[in-house]
């Protein structure tokens, strides 16, 4: 039956309705003082609706009774695992038209399918995304960590979103991305100690927080996110030289790519760039400097060469006199220990970008969120059932 402690002593089937009469074998003790010596008072049957036997519907028929402690002389009703009090369906069968809800079928569907109201089955969705995101809360710390932002409403903004890199879930999603919304949420957060790795994109702001929060954390920066600003500068300072040019959706698109990626227009940009010198030697300085920045897995002595190569290229764009590229090298200077991190650490934030765009998918299913908590708790169930670790919650005692 998916419950502990329970024995069958009849079965019938009525009308095509499967009726078992179960009886509870386990230990029975007073909740208030934990004696076991009691007297009996009172006695009732539940009907209590079961997870469907096929395609017929089950109903346990179970009698509970009254108790009286003689160590306390408090009376109380017999309370089972799995079986919440005055609920008239079984925790198994609960999640089962939850996960149906959640899989596609609508409620008022599934209301008719089941024999039950919209209204209840919505009210056991929220208990049962509290349940998930309850068990989400208590865990600690990931060892791993990847913040990013995403939009959340026009009145609240931003949230940020915390990820557990190494073993692909989201920790949790808190309202805001300054420092000052996430202080608080980052003074309870336990387990901070236990952070050896925090991903993040070029943000200032989660930088110095997680210098704060995190003191024993070493933090690799995302490298989509430093190719992505080294291509937006070079692509500044190249409408600057040629605005005209630049204004080619063609040739942008062959400035973007890197040189692996270009065959046959190849020879179209190499004739677009022998006429222009200044614009041929800025392309393969960029391409140096994005290859230099691709790889991976490199030891401490290939690292110590692509530092020494890394900081002549940040000291020629700082003084190059174009406002664009000095601009980028004052970022790069900035970020110069976060970037060099990413030669020996392959960890990045492709999961948390995955999982926000998870998170706009649900937001266009919901027609948008106003309530931070329900946004939330949505969240963690999406998460679950994307990253297929769906994990079901303890039966209750």
């Amino acid at each position: 039956m998916g419950l502990p402690e329970y024995e069958v002593t009849a079965l019938d089937e009525v009308a095509g309705e499967i009726q078992l009469r179960v009886r509870f074998t386990g230990r029975i003790s007073c909740p208030h003082c934990g004696e076991e010596k009691l007297r009996l008072k009172d006695r009732r049957t539940r009907r209590l609706r079961h997870e469907n036997w096929g395609m017929r519907k089950t109903v346990l028929e179970l009698e509970t009774r009254k108790w009286s402690s003689r160590c306390c002389s408090r009376s109380f009703w017999q309370r089972f695992p799995g079986i919440l009090p005055r609920v008239r369906a079984t925790e198994p069968f609960r999640r089962s038209v939850c996960q149906k809800h959640f899989d596609g079928i609508s409620r008022s569907r599934l209301a008719q399918r089941e024999r039950l109201s919209s209204a209840t089955i919505e009210r056991w969705f929220v208990w049962y995304l509290k349940l998930l995101s309850g068990e989400r809360i208590s865990r600690e710390c990931p060892q791993v960590l990847g913040i990013d932002e995403h939009f959340f409403t026009r009145k609240h903004s931003y949230a940020t979103t915390f990820c557990d890199l190494k073993n692909d879930k989201v920790h949790d999603v808190v309202l805001g991305r300054s420092e000052a919304s996430l202080e608080s949420y980052l003074l309870r957060l336990e387990g901070k100690h236990g952070v050896e790795v925090v991903c993040m994109d070029l943000a200032t702001h989660y930088r110095s927080l997680v210098r704060k929060h995190f003191p024993q954390a070493r933090i690799v920066a995302d490298r989509f996110h430093v190719i992505r600003t080294i291509s937006y500068h070079v692509l500044a300072c190249w409408k600057e030289l040629d605005p005209v040019g630049s204004k080619n959706r063609g040739l942008v698109s062959l400035m973007r790519r890197h040189r692996h990626q270009l065959t046959l227009q190849q020879q179209r940009l190499s004739i677009y760039l022998n006429d222009r010198p200044e614009l041929e030697a800025i392309y393969c300085f960029k391409q140096r400097l994005c290859y230099s920045l691709l790889e991976k897995h490199r030891n401490q002595k290939r690292c110590q060469k692509l530092a020494r190569r890394f900081l002549r290229d940040i000291a020629a764009l700082r003084c190059c006199g174009l406002a664009p590229l000095m601009a980028l090298g004052n970022t790069l200077h900035s970020w110069r220990e976060e970037i060099a991190t990413m030669w020996r650490f392959t960890r990045n934030d492709g999961i948390t970008e995955g999982f926000h765009t998870k998170m706009e998918v649900l937001q266009r299913q919901a027609y948008g969120f106003r309530n931070v908590q329900n946004y939330r708790l949505r969240v963690g169930k999406c998460v679950l059932r994307f990253s297929q670790r769906l994990v079901c919650p303890p039966l209750s005692a």
